[in-house]
């Protein structure tokens, strides 16, 4: 009974991870595009040069 539960446990632990790894991957992938479009569409800043998009 125990080697079953011990099963169990770890295959709930290993499909939580999974899912937690899944999620931080499509996060992963919306921010390198958004930080891909923060190159195209910077707005221009005084004297008509190409000014960051970003404060930092």
């Amino acid at each position: 009974m125990v080697p079953l539960l011990l099963v169990l446990l770890l295959a709930l632990i290993l499909f939580g991870a999974g899912f937690a790894l899944e999620a931080l991957w499509w996060i992963a992938v919306i921010v390198l595009v958004v930080w891909l479009l923060g190159f195209v569409v910077r707005p221009t800043a005084s004297g008509g040069r190409r000014g960051r998009w970003y404060r930092w």
